[in-house]
């Protein structure tokens, strides 16, 4: 006796399919991939803690010098999380003289919960 794969219960006869293929593709791998590093970023409660700090912020920004002590976390361990949250595409860096000012990248809430309700 021959063993079945997957695909010989798709075609054995129409009265022994076992469902319908579905006709929305799936995520890429690139996508895959690109969505990965944003819920990376996201995975980390500090991280999130600093996405709200920063939205809440006057006009929606946030300079690095007020996001160490809200998370009573050390200047450099901030600065790491906020450069994995700028390579995840959420946050953007302004330079204003000595200090960086970050703010959400417009839409990527939006890109996030579209992503989430696609899946």
């Amino acid at each position: 006796m021959v063993p079945m794969t997957a695909s010989d219960t798709r075609t054995r006869g129409t009265d022994d399919v076992c469902c319908v293929p579905t006709a929305v593709p799936g995520l890429s791998a690139e996508e895959a991939a690109r969505h990965v590093l944003v819920f990376k970023a996201l995975s980390d409660p500090n991280r999130l803690r600093l996405l709200s700090i920063v939205k809440a912020g006057n006009d929606g920004e946030a300079c690095v010098c007020d996001l160490t002590a809200p998370l009573d976390l050390g200047q450099p361990t901030v600065s790491h999380h906020l450069r994995i949250l700028v390579d995840a595409g959420l946050l953007q860096r302004e330079k204003r003289g000595t200090w960086a000012f970050y703010s959400l990248v417009p839409g990527s809430l939006e890109r996030i919960a579209a992503t989430l309700s696609g899946i």
